[in-house]
């Protein structure tokens, strides 16, 4: 039946035109964001999955500052040992050297004793961001190392570094006023030199544990975000070719809701 009113054709062209038309909205969107999930009306699980794995690795990029700066400190601490550790084996040098016979023990003496304002020099200039562990009163802390999951509640890793004090004084190495003549000096040499040499040995240990955990954060979070992208990212080659096919539906449809429009035209000749 043919009809002035009620225009079929052109109600079912005009219907197609306005699918093409919010596709071909989202596929530009896609196209102009870079985005196949923008928000959560695009795909809400893949949104609220997606936007947890950002939080993380938000967190995980923090950790691997905070990672930076731990280590930093470390070594500056680890370096700080192993120079006490030094200056301690060229003191029992000197101790061993004044118990021979035909030497100069009052230089000697003023050798060590400058070695040992050298330890306390090294011991309180070993400090990193305000952090210090191996002055008189040395820091521990417990490291911030990485995120856990794993129970469910998000929770923080530390790595734990306990401080020595490497002075020369009573709480600490307990050499001040060394007198390489006394009977107890080699001891005393000995004691403070497994007392440095074990500190330094741990700095060392939690170094090494912090530059592990820095490249597996480092590749933890490069993970994390290829993983974001392939939940949310558009596939540009597959938005390029659906472009160029809605452009073209678009076209398409347009020329049919003219020649929709055009049908009670005809209509007229059933009267001349």
């Amino acid at each position: 039946m043919s009809s002035i009113l009620t225009n079929v054709g052109a109600m079912q062209a005009l219907q197609s035109i306005n699918t093409t038309n919010r596709s071909l909205a989202t596929t530009q969107n896609r196209i102009s964001t870079g985005l196949r999930v923008a928000n959560a009306k695009d795909n809400s699980s893949s949104w609220a999955i997606a936007t947890a794995m950002r939080g993380d690795v938000s967190g995980f990029k923090a950790i691997s500052e905070n990672l930076a700066l731990s280590t930093s400190s470390i070594s500056v601490a680890r370096t700080g040992a192993e120079t006490v550790t030094d200056l301690l084996n060229k003191i029992k040098e000197k101790v061993v050297q004044a118990n021979g016979t035909g030497v100069d023990t009052a230089k000697i003496q003023d050798d060590v004793d400058q070695l040992l304002s050298q330890i306390d020099s090294v011991a309180n200039a070993a400090e990193f961001n305000g952090t210090n562990f191996i002055k008189a009163t040395p820091d521990s802390a417990n490291l911030l190392a990485s995120m856990d999951r794993s129970t469910g509640t998000l929770t923080v890793q530390t790595i734990a570094v306990t401080g020595q004090d490497l002075t020369t004084a009573a709480t600490g190495l307990n050499i001040t006023g060394l007198d390489v003549t006394g009977a107890t000096a080699l001891a005393d040499i000995e004691t403070a030199i497994g007392t440095a040499s074990a500190a330094a040995a741990q700095f060392g240990s939690v170094q090494n544990r912090l530059e592990i955990q820095s490249d597996f954060v480092t590749a933890l979070g490069d993970a994390l975000t290829a993983g974001v992208g392939s939940l949310v990212d558009a596939n540009m080659q597959e938005e390029a070719a659906r472009l160029s096919a809605l452009q073209v539906q678009q076209q398409l449809g347009v020329q049919s809701l003219s020649i929709a429009n055009q049908a009670p035209q005809s209509i007229l000749t059933l009267f001349r």
